[in-house]
C-alpha cells in the first residue's frame, strides 16, 4: 500500500473477536471478570462497529491466532506512518505473543518494519496519537507512566522525524493514552483531565488553547468516550452524554454510540478495536529532518538500607514525581537486615528540567550520579542580588563543586542560597548579597552532596534522629537530651538556645535562666517579646499583665510590659539596665551575668522595641546566622518563626531539637530533611522544669 493510496480514503484494521475472552488480569477493568464475557455478544457488538466504519472508510480484517484473547485489541499492534510499521513492545508478557502475528500481516500489507529496542515497553498506537496538523513537523501525542516507557518516544522521534510530546498518565484505569484522550479533526483535543499528571496537563494547555481543549466528565470518561475512531467528520465510540454530543457538534461532529461493553470488560472499546492505517499529517516522511528529542536520561548508584527503611520507594517517588521514569539495571539485596543493599538505575525524563528535578531529589537521598564528572556551570550574576536564572539552590548537606578538574569544598554551608566561586574556593552566599559578576554555580552537573545515611533501626524512638516525640516518649527524649547537654558541657561545646515568649508566659523563664548560669548555654537568639516579658516578670512579677503565681490579671497589668521596654530604653540597653539594678533576675539577667551571646530579632509588631532589637530583618538574619556558627545543638522553644528560620541556616551535623505544643511546628522543621533534628511535642515550661531538674541530678554524676 502506497502513501498517496492511503491519503485518498481513511484505512483502518481490525481483528475479528474470535477468541476473546477476559482469561487475565493486566488492567483494572479485568479484575474480577474473568470467565465473565459474553462471546456471541462481543461478536456481534464488533460486526455493528464493523459496519458503521465500512459505510465510512476502507476496513482491512486480520484474522485472529488462537489463545490470543486480546488481539482484537489491534490498536496495540504497534504505529503507522505512511508505508512505516513500528510494532509494539509489550510491558505485559500475556500480550507479546501476539507481535509476531501483527509484524507477518503489516509486512503481507507492504509495510516497512522499524523496531524499538527490546528493554523499552511501547505500545503501538493505544499510547501514541498523531494530532491533525497541517505544519511541516507531525505533533504526536505519546503516553507513558503505566505501560509504555519514556524512553520508547526517542526513537518514535528518529523514525516518523516528529515532534514527540510526551504524557504522564497516573490512573491506572486510563492505562493507555487512546483511552483519555482524542485528537479532534479541527486541530482540537479531547481529553479527560484526572487521567493526567499536573506537569502534563500544562502541556497540554501550551499546545493546545482553550478554545480547542474539550475537557471530558467522569462520567463519559468511564464510558470511555475518548476511546474514539474518527472517520472524516464523524466519532464513533461507546458513549457520548448529551452534554459532549452538543460539544461536539458545536465542533462540526457527527457523533455516534456503539455498545461495546463487552469489550470494557477487558478495558477496551472503539479505539482499542481500530489501528490506522493512514494519519491525518502532512508528507512526504522522507522530505522531514528528524527534531531533537528533548528526553535526556543519566545513570544513578543507591547504596545502603533501601528495602527495610524504604529508601528504594522514595527514590522511585521521587522520579515519578518529577515526571520521569526508571529502569533497574542492577539491583543486589543484601544477604541479611543488617547488610546494605545496591542498585542502580536508569533514568529517563521529559526534559532536562525535569531530570535534573529527579536526581536533586535522589542525591537527598544519596543517590551518586554515574555520569563522568565534568566542571560546574559558573555563570555571572546579572546584578548585584540577582542570580542566574538557572541558579543552583545549596541543601543543608556538605557539598563539594567540580572547578578547573578538581573538587572544591564549599564553605559556609546553608541551605536555600547559591554557591559562588573564586579562584580555588567556593561558598555560599544569600542571594541579596550577590554582587554583579560573580561566578556563580548553575544547573546540576558538576555538583557532589554527601547525604548521610539514616541509623534508625527500628520504629522506636532515637533522641539523635529525625522524627518527633510525644506523650510517654518525651520523658525519655530529656533524659537523653540532658546527658547530651551535659557532655557537650564537658567538653565546652556550643549549644544555642532559640526561644519565643512562650518560655516566660508557662513559667519555664527562671529555669532557662538555671541552664545559663549552669554554662548549658552559649547563646540566645530570639525576637523582642521574650526579653520584654522576662524584665517585665522580674520587675512586676507578671507576664502579659498576668501574675504567673496566682494565674490572675492584676490592675493595669497589660501595661507593665510598656514600663519594662520604656525603663530599658531610658537606661540605654538591657546590659546598662542590669548594671543599675533595673531587675535582679530572668533569663536576660542571667546572659549578661555570664557574657552569654544574644540576639534580638525584630517585627512589626512589636512594642518599643528594646534597645537592642534589630528592626533591620538583613542585620538580624546576618546576626543570627553569625551565632550559629560552631553550634553543636540548637535547642528551640515555642516559636515557629524563629525556629525554621534557624534551621534553615543550619548546616547538617548540627544537632536541632525543637520543643512546641503544636504537632505541626516541630513536624515541619523535621521535614527541612536534617537527620540530627528532633521534635518533642510538650508544654515549653514543662520541658525545662524537667530539663533542668535532670542536669542538675547529672551534674552531681559529672562531677
Amino acid at each position: 500500500m502506497s502513501w498517496e493510496k492511503a491519503k485518498s480514503q481513511t484505512v483502518l484494521a481490525m481483528s475479528r473477536p474470535e477468541h476473546f475472552g477476559v482469561q487475565y488480569e493486566i488492567n483494572p477493568w479485568m479484575e474480577g471478570n474473568i470467565g465473565r464475557t459474553n462471546t456471541t455478544r462481543a461478536r456481534d457488538q464488533w460486526d455493528a462497529l464493523h459496519a458503521l466504519l465500512a459505510e465510512r472508510a476502507e476496513v482491512r480484517v486480520m484474522e485472529p491466532a488462537l489463545h490470543l484473547p486480546d488481539m482484537c485489541f489491534i490498536a496495540n499492534a504497534g504505529l503507522v506512518l505512511e508505508d512505516v510499521f513500528v510494532p509494539a513492545v509489550f510491558r505485559v508478557p500475556q500480550r507479546a505473543p501476539e507481535v509476531p502475528h501483527f509484524r507477518q500481516w503489516l509486512e503481507e500489507q507492504d509495510f516497512t518494519m522499524e523496531t524499538i529496542d527490546g528493554d523499552t515497553a511501547f505500545e503501538g498506537e493505544g499510547d501514541a496519537l498523531f494530532h491533525p496538523s497541517a505544519d511541516d513537523t507531525p505533533l504526536l501525542w505519546a503516553g507513558y507512566g503505566v505501560r509504555s516507557g519514556l524512553l520508547s518516544h526517542r526513537r518514535i522521534t528518529e523514525i516518523f522525524r516528529c515532534e514527540v510530546v510526551s504524557l504522564r498518565l497516573v490512573d491506572q484505569r486510563f492505562y493507555h493514552l487512546d483511552t483519555c484522550l482524542t485528537p479532534l479533526p479541527d486541530g482540537g483535543l479531547m481529553y479527560y483531565p484526572a487521567a493526567f499528571s499536573h506537569r502534563s496537563l500544562e502541556t497540554i494547555h501550551a499546545h493546545i488553547p482553550e478554545a480547542d481543549r474539550v475537557e471530558v466528565s467522569t462520567e463519559d470518561a468511564l464510558g470511555f468516550c475518548c476511546n474514539a475512531v474518527i472517520v472524516g467528520q464523524t466519532l464513533v465510540a461507546n458513549h457520548a452524554s448529551d452534554d459532549l454530543r452538543k460539544t461536539l457538534a458545536a465542533r462540526g461532529l457527527e457523533v455516534i454510540t456503539t455498545p461495546l461493553d463487552e469489550f470494557l470488560l477487558a478495558g477496551g472499546a472503539a479505539k482499542c478495536l481500530c489501528l490506522k492505517l493512514d494519519q491525518p499529517v502532512p508528507g512526504p516522511l522522507a522530505a522531514r529532518e528528524a527534531p531533537l528529542s528533548p528526553i535526556r536520561t543519566d545513570n544513578v548508584e543507591l547504596t545502603g538500607h533501601l528495602l527495610d527503611r524504604g529508601v528504594m520507594n522514595r527514590a522511585l517517588d521521587t522520579i515519578t514525581d518529577a515526571g520521569g521514569s526508571f529502569r533497574a539495571e542492577q539491583f543486589t539485596p543484601g544477604l541479611r537486615h543488617d547488610q546494605p543493599s545496591a542498585c542502580r538505575l536508569r533514568i529517563s525524563a521529559p526534559s532536562q528540567a525535569h531530570l535534573d528535578e529527579a536526581l536533586g531529589g535522589l542525591e537527598h537521598l544519596g543517590a551518586r550520579i554515574l555520569t563522568a564528572p565534568v566542571d560546574a556551570l559558573l555563570e555571572p550574576a546579572p546584578d548585584d542580588g540577582v542570580a542566574p536564572d538557572d541558579f543552583y539552590s545549596t541543601t543543608i548537606y556538605p557539598t563539594e563543586i567540580r572547578a578547573e578538574g578538581k573538587w572544591i569544598r564549599v564553605t559556609g554551608q546553608r541551605m536555600d542560597v547559591m554557591i559562588v566561586v573564586e579562584e580555588d574556593t567556593a561558598r555560599c552566599v544569600l542571594m541579596r548579597d550577590l554582587k554583579k559578576g560573580d561566578r556563580v554555580v548553575c544547573g546540576r552537573e558538576g555538583i557532589l552532596v554527601h547525604t548521610p545515611e539514616s541509623s534508625v533501626e527500628n520504629d522506636d524512638f532515637a533522641f539523635m534522629s529525625a522524627g518527633v516525640s510525644t506523650e510517654r516518649r518525651v520523658e525519655r527524649a530529656i533524659d537523653e537530651l540532658a546527658w547530651e547537654m551535659q557532655r557537650l558541657r564537658s567538653h565546652d561545646g556550643r549549644v544555642v538556645v532559640v526561644a519565643g515568649p512562650v518560655v516566660v508566659h508557662t513559667g519555664g523563664a527562671a529555669h532557662l535562666a538555671r541552664l545559663i548560669h549552669a554554662g548549658h548555654v552559649q547563646a540566645l537568639l530570639t525576637g523582642n517579646a521574650l526579653p520584654a516579658h522576662d524584665i517585665e516578670l522580674s520587675m512586676f512579677g507578671t507576664s502579659l499583665g498576668i501574675d504567673l503565681a496566682s494565674g490572675r490579671g492584676v490592675p493595669h497589668g497589660h501595661q507593665h510590659h510598656l514600663r519594662a521596654i520604656n525603663r530599658v530604653r531610658a537606661a540605654g540597653s538591657i546590659v546598662a539596665a542590669v548594671e543599675q539594678d533595673l531587675f535582679a533576675s530572668g533569663i536576660m539577667h542571667a546572659c549578661v551575668k555570664n557574657n552569654v551571646d544574644y540576639v534580638l530579632a525584630g517585627s512589626i509588631r512589636d512594642d518599643g522595641p528594646l534597645p537592642e532589637t534589630h528592626m533591620n530583618l538583613e542585620t538580624a538574619q546576618a546576626e543570627y546566622a553569625s551565632a550559629i556558627q560552631g553550634a553543636e545543638m540548637i535547642l528551640m522553644l515555642g516559636t515557629m518563626l524563629h525556629a525554621i528560620g534557624t534551621g534553615n541556616m543550619s548546616p547538617a551535623g548540627v544537632r536541632l531539637v525543637c520543643v512546641d505544643i503544636n504537632p505541626a511546628v516541630v513536624t515541619k522543621l523535621a521535614d527541612r530533611g536534617s537527620l540530627e533534628s528532633t521534635g518533642i511535642v510538650t508544654d515549653v515550661g514543662l520541658f525545662l522544669n524537667l530539663l533542668t531538674t535532670r542536669l542538675c541530678d547529672l551534674s552531681k554524676i559529672f562531677k
